[in-house]
């Protein structure tokens, strides 16, 4: 690449992590964009772009260009050193848009890559190691004071189909810097995962995402969610209300094998109150997490409840994305 298409870091943020340089130049003079549609995400298709250079395959991903996107790119390329973060390459400007390349993902979704499992069972062991890659994507956001907002499976891939494939968190668009305590106030969500602080009308910090973490937990141990509609809704009064006061339990058979130590660290995660919830920190030096080997490898129902209900799962991530006020 040359010219404005060449990889620009001139200058440190303060983060340890060169500021993005925007792009000028075309970029079909870097890329070949190839029409392959690799997504849908909630700004569109996601399309296979070729890198002419090396031949390497990336992700292109299309946005209006407002504040709020420059925001999602630049909190994206500070978190992209992270080895459980989606790499972001390179940012083009294109008149009103924002052409984001991104790292190619292939491996599909965490709860797809499950639910293909079948009889060859997921287990307590792996839900640990999985939990633990996800925990180390919040960790590096965290120490850089960047609260995501949208932690969820949809935005969870896997680098490639093979079983070594790495686990990346990715959509930077609800995320934002939050230097101070109860800085973040607009109520933007997926309603499964949303912390009953982001539901109410007080002021909020990172602590939702560890909220939406203990909500992925849960669910890697059962199959089903903590928290849901009883009337096929997206979000309901009875729902909303369960998440506010933290009620959930961890029925049979489902549950009957999980180990004590599982359903304790959910407890901490799911505190309704978000200056009792355990940090990211405390979360990654919890022996479940960091001795995971020493977890049992129990056999879960998880892959067969979420292959059951993938209908419904489906369906879910149609009728729920992530919501945002206009204002």
């Amino acid at each position: 690449m040359n010219g404005d298409a060449q990889e620009e870091r001139n200058r440190n943020n303060g983060s340890g992590v060169s500021a993005l340089c925007m792009r000028r130049n075309l970029i079909g003079e870097d890329f070949t964009v190839t029409g392959r549609v690799l997504g849908l995400g909630a700004n569109g298709k996601v399309m296979e772009c070729v890198d002419k250079l090396t031949g390497q395959r990336f992700a292109l991903k299309v946005l209006q260009d407002s504040v709020k996107a420059r925001r999602e790119v630049q909190l994206h390329w500070r978190a992209s050193n992270c080895p459980h973060v989606v790499a972001l390459h390179s940012v083009y400007e294109c008149v009103d848009r924002l052409l984001v390349v991104l790292e190619c993902m292939e491996g599909g979704e965490l709860f797809d890559r499950i639910q293909q499992r079948g009889d060859h069972g997921f287990t307590e062991r792996e839900a640990s190691e999985t939990m633990r890659d996800i925990g180390q994507a919040i960790l590096s956001l965290h120490h850089m004071n960047i609260a995501h907002r949208d932690i969820k499976p949809e935005n969870l891939l896997y680098t490639s189909k093979d079983a070594d494939g790495i686990l990346k968190l990715t959509d930077f668009g609800f995320a934002k810097e939050t230097t101070s305590l109860n800085s973040l106030n607009t109520p933007c969500y997926t309603p499964y995962y949303v912390a009953p602080e982001v539901l109410g009308p007080e002021k909020y910090d990172k602590s939702c995402d560890i909220w939406s973490l203990g909500v992925i937990m849960y669910i890697l141990l059962c199959g089903f969610p903590p928290f849901y509609s009883h009337h096929g809704l997206a979000i309901s009064p009875g729902m909303k209300r369960r998440i506010q006061l933290g009620q959930y339990d961890f029925p049979r058979p489902e549950w009957a094998a999980v180990s004590e130590e599982a359903k304790q660290l959910i407890r901490q995660l799911l505190k309704t109150e978000p200056s009792q919830r355990m940090t990211i920190t405390e979360f990654m030096n919890q022996p479940w997490i960091n001795r995971y080997m020493d977890v049992p490898a129990t056999p879960l129902h998880t892959s067969r409840v979420l292959h059951e209900a993938r209908d419904k799962w489906d369906e879910v991530k149609v009728r729920t994305p992530s919501l945002e006020p206009v204002w």
